[in-house]
Formats: structure tokens, C-alpha cells, sequence
């Protein structure tokens, strides 16, 4: 028997660290964000060796444990420990499991778009799959959740862990309790096709550690300035989904340029001196907006652009001979995982 399991990472559309405590317990918070054709695999293998190995190929790692009930988060891999931990203690009365497990994802770690939240999704999916957990969407998302910044103790927000579990363009609200609620956008298919064709992705070239900019974020909730900059980004999410529903693609974009505005007020290290660059480049060469997509400070660039103008856009971002670009569709189911059985 064989379980795969297959993720779809998130574009951070708008509202990215309004899910974020204590900002969100406070004042509440609302995110835009729609799943890509870009995920997160995982293939587990049943075993009966009473061992526990994990096979991260993207990252270069291999780390092989003796089957006990909890598994050292400080040798490396601590998502996959982490989660094999919780699933132990929570699903599997304290008695260890044996298996052999790959991992890989379409986006390099820090790259903005979800990629260790869609990950710990997509782990949690596939244990669904072999041990027939009763978890529905929002309890998955939650323990998701659970594991990374409670378990784990990994600073960050709420979205990418929904994100990856729901699929699809939604509207998301949080509160305090973890009380969310997520609100699916029905698109119109003309609507969907502009959209897609209006994204450009660029990848900055680097990678960065979220936890430290999403920490600095948490801090600044105190500040006036960066609380005041906060409530500005959840007005424009909420004229963004408007404009969406619309079909006002050059107030969408507006929207996009006044996120990223208001986001960079929130904590110093989320822009620098290269990012301001490319988005200047950017906006020379045909693009109407420009944001970070995730906590910013690198990672993946989300432009919005004339779709006639999209070639020349990405030509001149060719040119210059750093980053890479990318186009994407946008995918409306999250976590998936389906069984292989041997033939015998």
C-alpha cells in the first residue's frame, strides 16, 4: 500500500499579517489569497521494519529514527518530527508508527508562497489517508495550525494552513479564539481567465526567514503607526474582493499597489534596498502594481499587468539576468490524497 498526497501553494493576494496574533485577537483580521498549480508532494509507505524514515529530496535530506512515540524536533526536518509527534500522541494512543515517507515541493522554502504551512497540510493529509482520521476542512486547517505554532512554536499567521486545506480563491476572517471563517469567491469564468493572465510571478532570487519579519510584525502591533498602517491593509482586502467580484481589474490593481504600501510600514525588514529596485524596474516596463507575496523581505513578487503587455514584461524581466519568472493558473480544490494497493 502506498499514500500520495498533493498540496496547491497560495498567492497572498492582499491582507497578509491581518492573521497574525495579536493584530487579528484585537481587531480582527482578513485575508485574500487564491491556491496555484504550483504544491507540496508527500508518499508515504507503510513498513514493518519499526523504523520512522523521512526522504526530503529538494532539501537534500534523510534522517531514519527507531519507531518510538516521540521523535526529536532538533536533528532535522522538525515539521515532519513535529507532525509525526501530534499524530502519535493525538491519533494513535501514544503507540509509534512505522514508514518510510518523501516530501518535496515546487517552491523553495521562503519563497512567500505558503510553502511550510502547504507542506505540514499536505504530511497531515496523507496520515489522514492511512489512518482514516475523522478531520473535516477546518479541523485539518486547524491542527495545521496547531502543530507549526504551538507544537513547534514557529511565528506566523493563520491563512497559508486554510489556504492549503480549502483550495480556491477565498475571503478569510479571522478572530480571536481561532474562530475563522472562510468565504469561497464564485468567479465568473471570463473573470478567472483575465486574472490569471494578468499575473506575472518573479522570483527575487532569495529566500528569507518569515519568523523573524512575522515576529517584528507582532511587535509593531503595539505602534500606532504600524497598527493604523494594519487597518488600512483590511480595508483594501475588502475593496480587492469587491473589485474581484466586479471585474475591476484596474481597481484590483490598485488595491495590490496600496497592500504593498501599507504592508512595508508594518516592520522594517520587509522591504530593502533590491526589492525597492525590481518593483521600480517593474513599473518601468509595463507592470501596473507589485507586492511580496507572503511575509516580504524576498521570495516571490506578484505583478499585475496589461495581459497585451505581459510578454514584453516578462522579456525585460529576463533581461535582467537574475530571478526567474513564472505564470500560473489558479486551482479551486486544496489537499488532496488518494491509496495505491499492490496488485496482490
Amino acid at each position: 500500500m502506498i499514500i500520495r498526497s498533493k498540496t496547491p501553494l497560495r498567492l497572498g493576494l492582499a491582507g497578509g499579517g491581518t492573521d497574525v496574533s495579536p493584530f487579528c485577537d484585537e481587531f480582527g483580521g482578513c485575508v485574500l489569497n487564491v491556491t496555484i498549480n504550483m504544491y507540496s508532494y508527500c508518499t508515504l509507505k507503510p513498513t514493518k521494519n519499526n523504523k520512522v524514515k523521512f526522504i526530503s529530496p529538494d532539501r537534500e535530506e534523510v534522517l531514519e529514527f527507531d519507531s518510538i512515540k516521540e521523535l526529536p524536533i532538533d536533528k532535522g526536518l522538525p515539521l515532519h518530527c513535529g507532525i509525526y509527534n501530534r499524530i502519535v500522541k493525538s491519533y494513535h494512543r501514544n503507540k509509534p508508527l512505522s514508514f518510510e515517507m518523501t516530501t518535496y515541493s515546487d517552491a523553495p522554502a521562503g519563497s512567500g508562497l505558503g510553502t511550510s504551512s502547504t507542506m505540514v497540510v499536505t504530511i497531515l493529509k496523507a496520515f489522514q489517508e492511512w489512518l482514516n482520521l475523522p478531520l473535516g476542512e477546518y479541523d485539518l486547517a486547524q491542527l495545521a495550525y496547531e502543530i507549526e505554532r504551538i507544537d513547534l512554536q514557529f511565528a506566523g499567521g493563520k491563512q497559508d494552513q486554510y489556504a492549503a486545506t480549502f483550495g480556491g480563491l477565498n475571503y478569510m476572517e479571522f478572530y480571536k479564539n481561532n474562530h475563522v471563517i472562510i468565504n469561497p469567491l464564485r468567479l465568473k469564468k471570463w473573470i478567472k481567465n483575465e486574472m490569471e493572465n494578468s499575473i506575472v510571478l518573479y522570483y527575487t532570487g532569495t529566500s528569507r526567514d518569515s519568523g523573524n519579519i512575522i515576529k517584528e510584525q507582532a511587535k509593531a502591533t503595539q505602534n500606532e503607526k504600524s497598527r493604523d498602517a494594519m487597518l488600512k491593509i483590511k480595508e483594501q482586502t475588502a475593496l480587492m474582493k469587491e473589485y474581484i467580484l466586479k471585474a475591476n481589474f484596474d481597481g484590483i490593481a490598485e488595491c495590490l499597489h496600496q497592500n504593498w504600501l501599507e504592508k512595508k510600514k508594518t516592520a522594517s525588514i520587509i522591504s530593502n534596498p533590491k526589492i525597492e529596485e525590481i518593483y521600480n524596474y517593474i513599473l518601468q516596463n509595463g507592470g501596473k502594481a507589485a507586492k511580496i507575496s507572503g511575509a516580504g523581505g524576498g521570495g516571490f513578487m506578484i505583478i499585475w499587468c496589461d495581459p497585451q503587455r505581459r510578454y514584453d514584461l516578462i522579456r525585460a524581466l529576463k533581461n535582467r539576468k537574475e530571478g526567474k519568472t513564472k505564470v500560473v493558473d489558479f486551482v479551486e480544490f486544496g489537499a488532496q490524497a488518494w491509496t495505491i494497493y499492490d496488485e496482490d
